[in-house]
Formats: C-alpha cells, structure tokens, sequence
C-alpha cells in the first residue's frame, strides 16, 4: 500500500501546474520607463557652471519655474501670517470675547 501512496504523490509533483505569474503593470511600467538622464543632464550642465542670478542653475527646466514660484508663494503667505499675528499680540487685537 504504500508503494502506491508514494506512486501516487510522484505523479502528482509531476504533473502539478506552474502557478500563474502575477501581472503588475505599473511595476512593469516603472521598470521599462524610457531612461532621460542623459537629456536632463545636457540640460543642468550647459554652459558650464554659471554662477550668479542671471541664469540660476536651480531654473534650467522648464517645470523648475512653475516649482519656485509655488514655493516662494507659501513662504510669503506664512510670513505674512506669521507677521500679523505677532501685530496682533502686540496691539491686543482679534481677541476672543
């Protein structure tokens, strides 16, 4: 009997199914991205290092302005806060009744 058991767990490993391979299109996608390193680089270092506000190597691509700006925006807008609320604890006003 137990000859047979084990014929019949041999053929069973034998003729067991590969599991299926999962599919993973972003995994996929991220792994194949087209490689730009070499284009944004001629970008960053063209024309040598130039330093100076004229041409700022931190605004050489095209979204580094937009970025800046958004940037520049929030910073303002909480010193702007941050300024007023020191007015008002100097000048006692905005309390809460």
């Amino acid at each position: 009997m137990s000859l047979f058991v084990s014929r019949i767990a041999a053929v069973r490993v034998m003729t067991r199914r590969v599991a299926p391979v999962q599919k993973r299109p972003i995994v996929s996608y991220l792994t194949n991205y087209p490689d730009k390193v070499n284009e944004i680089k001629k970008i960053q270092c063209k024309g040598g290092t130039q330093q100076g506000e004229a041409n700022p190597t931190w605004l050489k691509q095209s979204s580094d302005k937009m970025v800046a700006g958004f940037v520049f925006a929030v910073a303002a807008m909480g010193l702007l806060r941050l300024g007023s609320g020191y007015y008002k604890l100097a000048t006692g006003k905005g309390k809460m009744e």
